[in-house]
């Protein structure tokens, strides 16, 4: 065998698939695979590709560095403006940057007065005049401009209460309430900055408004806080937002009702999102290696050596994974991170190439696994992105790991639980999709045409097949439906943050069947594809047994679940139809809401995995009937306990 054509395992090595010779052995085969997969992938980059690559690290590179720097400067100097240095306004049009001042000697205007070298025009007695199409927009950003210097002026005053006479106080609302939900917060009175700059005039104050007696001001922040909330807005029936990474709803300077909008942390996440990009063209690399390997059939070569399938796959996967935290570690260093933000991103570059390398098992063609790897991305970077956007807002952001990446780049700290809230989900599916891959990385399933919805079948059932060879085929369901819990975790999160911010009229019957769907299936599946592969015997007695032990096994890996009750998720409508509510104080109901899951989910279990006995048609009938107990339990539960 050359060299050319794959690994020299070396006769050095014992023989046997596999064999266990040794904890050193099988790191030297794991380490010559590795060292394999990188030349011969470096062999087949052309050059298009090298260019695509360089120019991608390039972009990265200078979108990180300006925005870490100097924000992302879009609107920097996109409007000229006439004025001279002796104008009160001359040192606005300085420090905003969305102006580049010029003196009004250098000012040129046509005859018509519709054009010119100048969108503003500011003269000497205090005029603001707007020339060209631009001038009207340039006209409203420069007010917006002078009313953030007067408040710069303001914020850099030494007597605070002078500069702020009217204090803000913020109380986070339920929107069921319909108590202004919609804005979440209250103001306690009006100020203007629209003024002169360097006036110092705030505005006028509303003389009908009134200190709320319950409040105290303090003098250094201008803040008006409850003393006995901790620090956190005080309400008798508002949603209590928990101090997640600094805290939605804790004022840290004072400021003018202008000011106050959600916190968006937009420069964080722009950065935060740059750790993301390189994946997406790492995976089509990884995945394209893999299925050269089935198509061209070099796999072969590597079935026959004494590596065993686990050390094939992680030397062929240890190369792109510590690509991935390389180049992670270098943006990190880049947009000043830290090693948070590295461990934030780890797991997610995991489930990345634990992904795609299931579905590069699964495609029957390059076709097909493009397919397979713009959903990956679409969906993996979906779950990243749309929780993160409310990262200090409310304790959905906690879902995604970017979140984490956003408190590191904003210097906040995280603990430890809510790394592991965020990321858990991620490490154990990742585990699972490669063994699920690792189930078809032989002969008969890596060269053989089926289409994907077969090969996956066969996946699951050669975990069965382990799981019997090791223990009992009875043990099976109750392992994999243990095995499926992130995943059903994982989709029900999305679910949670995708529907979250929706009406509770649409978003709550939409969760409800959207959950219950997702743990039927995740519970019957695997018990599916014995049946079809007669794996067990298809009788209605085998079929109740199997889904008896199936839900069992769910169920007690969905108490793991229960982490989202220290981050307050239940407390939202739209989590409650997903994860259940929230744990109560009293001790009788606390054990029925405990207990009576166990019951649930061994009865829709045993309906569906009882129609698997009967095919396909049947097994989707019964699923259908399983979702449809499994919602009126969760409306009947949710309407016992609220």
């Amino acid at each position: 065998m050359s060299r050319s054509e794959g690994p020299s395992i070396g006769p050095a090595d014992a023989p046997g698939d596999g064999a266990d010779d040794g904890f050193a052995s099988k790191l030297r085969r794991l380490g010559r695979i590795a060292r394999w997969e990188v030349t011969r992938s470096t062999g087949t980059i052309d050059r298009r590709t090298l260019l695509i690559l360089v120019v991608m690290i390039a972009v990265i590179g200078v979108v990180g560095f300006v925005a870490a720097e100097d924000g992302l400067g879009l609107d920097d100097e996109i409007y000229v403006v006439g004025v001279d240095e002796s104008n009160p306004y001359h040192d606005v049009a300085v420090e905003a940057n969305q102006f580049r001042p010029v003196s009004l000697s250098d000012v040129e205007i046509a005859d018509d007065g519709e054009s010119g070298n100048v969108d503003l025009v500011l003269t000497p007695d205090g005029e603001i005049g707007y020339v060209g199409p631009n001038g009207e927009a340039a006209y409203d950003v420069f007010r917006n401009a002078v009313g953030s210097y007067n408040e710069g002026l303001m914020a850099a005053e030494n007597d605070s209460p002078a500069a702020y006479p009217v204090f803000v106080s913020l109380e986070y609302q339920d929107r069921n309430l319909g108590l202004f939900a919609e804005e979440g917060f209250e103001t306690e009175g009006e100020t203007a900055g629209d003024g002169e700059p360097g006036s110092g005039d705030g505005g006028d104050t509303d003389d009908d408004t009134e200190a709320d007696d319950d409040t105290e001001a303090d003098d250094d922040s201008g803040m008006t806080t409850d003393p006995d909330a901790d620090g956190m807005p005080s309400t008798d029936d508002g949603l209590q937002v928990p101090d997640i990474g600094g805290g939605a709803g804790e004022q840290t300077a004072p400021g003018t009702p202008g000011t106050l909008s959600p916190p968006f942390p937009f420069e964080a996440l722009v950065l935060a999102f740059l750790l993301i990009v390189p994946m997406n063209f790492v995976i089509q690399v990884y995945g394209g290696s893999i299925m050269q390997e089935r198509l061209k059939r070099r796999g072969e070569l590597l079935l026959v050596s004494p590596a065993s399938r686990t050390e094939i796959v992680a030397g062929k996967t240890l190369p792109y994974l510590l690509g991935l935290v390389g180049l992670t570690a270098a943006i990190v260093l880049s947009i000043d991170g830290g090693v948070l933000s590295i461990a934030a991103v780890f797991p997610f570059a995991l489930l990345f190439l634990g992904a795609t390398f299931a579905g590069a098992m699964f495609a029957r063609s390059f076709k097909e696994l493009t397919f397979v790897t713009v959903t990956v991305s679409v969906v993996l970077t979906t779950y990243a992105f749309v929780p993160a956007i409310f990262s200090n807002v409310t304790p959905i952001a906690l879902i995604s790991p970017l979140t984490l990446v956003v408190f590191d780049l904003q210097g906040e700290s995280v603990e430890l639980v809510e790394y592991l809230f965020s990321t858990g989900a991620l490490y154990l599916g990742s585990v699972v999709l490669f063994l699920l891959g690792i189930g078809v990385y032989r002969e008969e399933d890596m060269f053989a045409q089926k289409p994907i919805p077969a090969k996956i079948i066969d996946a699951i059932v050669s975990q069965i097949d382990s799981i019997t060879a090791r223990v009992h085929a009875y043990a099976s369901p109750f392992v994999l439906s243990i095995l499926s819990i992130p995943f059903v975790f994982g989709a029900q999160l999305l679910g949670v943050a995708l529907l979250f911010a929706i009406p509770d009229a649409v978003a709550l019957p939409v969760m409800f069947v959207f959950a219950a769907a997702v743990e039927e299936f995740a519970k019957s599946i695997h018990v599916y594809a014995g049946f079809a592969r007669s794996r067990f015997d298809s009788t209605i007695r085998v079929g109740a047994i199997l889904g008896g032990i199936s839900g069992i096994g769910f169920f007690l890996g969905e108490k793991a679940t229960h982490a989202v009750q220290l981050v307050g998720i239940p407390d939202l409508s739209v989590g409650t139809a997903a994860f259940g509510p929230a744990l109560s104080s009293e001790p009788l109901v606390l054990v029925a809401l405990f207990f009576a899951p166990l019951v649930l989910h061994i009865v829709t279990a045993v309906i569906s995995t009882v129609g698997a006995t009967r095919g396909r048609t049947s097994y989707a009938l019964a699923f259908v009937v399983a979702t449809i107990v499994h919602v009126l339990y969760n409306l009947g539960v949710i309407a016992l306990v609220a």
